[in-house]
């Protein structure tokens, strides 16, 4: 088995990736996703000497293009494509959750500054605002009452990225200071963490401390219903604690994280990655 890497930039994921990999004597390359050509046709292509690729570019777009051609080549990737683009876009992982009956807190998607402020006070204030794609907390807004909503839907209508125009808004869910990020590999769900802050953003790119959440049978058997919603494959889950609803879908990762969660908890997400990957290589 030969399996290839691309990722933008060495963290300690793909350290760890690359530490796996080597224990288990796995034949691999490291592919820098900057120096990556793609011939858009199946003939000569350089691409088939790998059984699978793992993705780990931090371009969205990138990372979505590539596992879109190899797809097409019949080379398996983690993710495939199907999966990636789902997760990568909140109003697609929306509607699948929705087709699965996977609780989610209740969205609103609107297309222009009027159209946003209404839905915003048909959900009730205070109410979130989110980029359709992204990630770490990155332009994600609270919005408390309509004086915020006018300012902040102006700004963004005078921006220039289409994305900027599609107005996703979710219902606020007052959660006990604290979300829950699981990860999922193929059927099991290994590992769960709590992530507590003191700001409503409960994220750790924005400086929330991880703490271990056990895996119940309740959210081992939720996690799983998400995953195979938007395709499955190696996920990280981020749930809600409703006071009302109970746990609640918020995201599904396609491109995870794991530096806070290896060492706090021990688990070996690298390795389980690598096993996964055996599994669905060509």
């Amino acid at each position: 088995m030969h399996i290839g890497v691309v990722y933008s930039r060495l963290r300690v994921e793909e350290k760890w990736l690359f530490k796996a990999l080597e224990s288990r004597e796995v034949s691999y390359e490291r592919l820098l996703d900057s120096q990556a050509i793609l011939h858009l046709d199946n003939d000569n292509n350089e691409w088939s000497r790998f059984d699978a690729i793992i993705i780990r570019s931090l371009s969205t777009s990138r990372g979505l293009s590539i596992a879109r051609v190899l797809n097409s080549f019949g080379i398996p990737t983690i993710n495939p494509y199907s999966v990636s683009e789902i997760c990568s876009d909140k109003v697609a992982t929306s509607i699948a959750l929705k087709n699965a009956s996977v609780p989610q807190p209740k969205s609103l998607l609107a297309f222009t500054v009027k159209g946003a402020i209404e839905a915003g006070e048909r959900l009730g204030y205070p109410y979130v605002l989110k980029p359709v794609v992204g990630s770490w907390g990155r332009l994600v807004s609270r919005i408390n009452d309509r004086d915020a909503a006018e300012a902040i839907f102006e700004h963004r209508d005078v921006l220039g990225n289409y994305q900027h125009h599609i107005y996703y808004l979710q219902q606020l869910i007052q959660k006990p200071g604290r979300d829950i990020r699981a990860f999922v590999i193929g059927n099991e769900t290994p590992v769960a963490i709590y992530r507590e802050s003191e700001h409503w953003i409960t994220n750790t790119a924005l400086g929330a401390t991880a703490t271990t959440c056990e895996v119940t049978k309740e959210l081992h058997d939720l996690c799983q219903r998400a995953a195979t919603a938007v395709g499955g494959g190696v996920l990280a889950v981020d749930l809600l604690e409703d006071p009302d609803r109970g746990l609640l879908i918020n995201e599904i990762n396609h491109t995870m994280e794991f530096h806070s969660t290896v060492p706090l908890t021990g688990v070996d997400i690298p390795g389980m990655i690598i096993e996964h990957v055996r599994q669905v290589s060509k």
